[in-house]
């Protein structure tokens, strides 16, 4: 049997995982990544699979940090504004716009979105090369045993690996967490994503435009051009009956109700992936420790895909735990104590809690079909959007920014 001695094991290999092993790794410390997925395979058609995920620039500052970002950036789309159109009328058009621009609070961008089949892949091109991270795909943890000093943990394929700290990164239903006896909140709002790509006559512009109208957000998201043809991300929440539906048309019979429910924001839309459909749910882990273990990313929370919040919170989990682990490397204390661990709980419960709650409060806003609660909704967006010290404090509450001064007049 192979046993394997390190300071840190990561169960879970995707975006959040790798993230976390090449974090630790740049911060010094031996880490071990196991994921039951094989290895991605080759991909000759990018147009096979063109959903994305958005990296606010907290994330990708710590992208930056763990080294992964140099091979990421070359693929990524700039968010240089972010777009809410309100289509809450009686036909389906937008009544109104309103701009959250990066440049007032003096950045550039927001972040960069790219596309989900490349990420992987250039994630574990860039571990074979980092000094101390290891990656194992094809095998899970089975069992984890917590002792004093270290957690005993038996994977699948007959390997044991010895660490201090256990990371939870194997998602929503993390077998870690029921390893530990973790229990975790579920709710469901009877809805269903379809998440899938399009081209359009217009540019995007860096422009990320949420549609509100009816069943949930119909969100458009900048992805870098293929073949001199502008193209978006989409991700489309609509009720259960709804979704399955729609999912169930032909191509032409979908392309038209994509472009009414996208009230021509880009011009017409054309499907250029195949799409994906998936249930909508909210979930909070009770706790963020346990014995030997910290949850980070959807082993601790899931949300709506809404406002870029869901991964980006998972890289923030990140971010907290590697630098109480810096910290306790630095003053020659155990990275994996209990006390350190509610240490982790501790800074990150609140932030999540309230951005579960404000993202599930837009996410019920956005389902509403009756025309006094879309009414309603479109005055709450013009009180945010027009007074701007509460635009300001929006946009920097979104970045997962406190509330900073606004910058210097030239």
């Amino acid at each position: 049997m192979e046993r394997i001695e390190t300071d840190i094991l990561v169960a879970g290999g995707g975006v959040a995982g790798l993230a976390a092993t090449a974090a630790f790794a740049a911060a010094g410390f031996r880490v071990a990544c196991v994921d039951p997925a094989p290895p991605p395979a080759e991909i000759t058609d990018p147009r096979s699979d063109l959903r994305s995920t958005a990296f606010l620039m907290p994330s990708v500052r710590l992208l930056e940090e763990a080294g992964l970002w140099r091979g990421l950036a070359p693929h990524a789309a700039p968010l240089r504004i972010m777009r809410i159109a309100d289509a809450g009328g009686p036909e389906p058009e937008v009544r109104e716009t309103a701009d959250f621009i990066a440049q007032e609070l003096g950045h550039p961008v927001f972040g960069y979105n790219l596309p989900n089949w490349l990420l992987r892949r250039e994630m574990l091109a860039t571990l074979e090369s980092v000094p101390g991270a290891h990656v194992r795909l094809g095998a899970s943890v089975t069992h984890l045993t917590p002792r004093t000093r270290e957690a005993i943990a038996r994977l699948s394929d007959g390997t044991q690996i010895r660490a201090r700290l256990v990371v939870a990164a194997d998602g929503r239903d993390s077998a870690l967490r029921d390893m530990a006896g973790i229990t975790a909140r579920r709710w469901g709002y009877g809805q269903k994503a379809m998440v899938f790509a399009v081209s359009h006559e217009m540019p995007h512009e860096g422009i990320s435009t949420e549609v509100h109208r009816s069943g949930g957000p119909f969100t458009l998201v900048p992805l870098p051009d293929r073949d001199g043809q502008p193209h978006s991300a989409v991700v489309w929440m609509e009720h259960g009956p709804r979704a399955a539906e729609l999912a169930a048309m032909e191509t032409a019979a979908f392309e038209e109700a994509l472009n009414t429910r996208a009230c021509g924001v880009l011009g017409r839309l054309t499907l250029a992936s195949p799409r994906r459909t998936w249930p909508i749910i909210s979930q909070v882990a009770r706790r963020l420790d346990g014995s030997r273990l910290a949850l980070i990313a959807e082993a601790a929370h899931v949300i709506p895909p809404i406002g870029a919040q869901g991964l980006n919170m998972s890289l923030k989990d990140i971010a907290v735990l590697r630098d109480l682990c810096t910290d306790a490397l630095r003053t020659g204390q155990d990275i994996g104590s209990p006390e350190r661990l509610r240490r982790y709980h501790w800074k990150r419960e609140p932030d999540i809690l309230a951005r579960v709650a404000g993202v599930d409060t837009l996410n019920r806003a956005a389902m509403e079909n009756l025309q006094s609660f879309r009414d309603l909704r479109l005055r709450g967006l013009r009180a945010i959007h027009g007074i701007q010290p509460i635009r300001r404090t929006a946009m920097q509450l979104g970045l997962g920014m406190g509330r900073q001064p606004a910058p210097a007049e030239e």
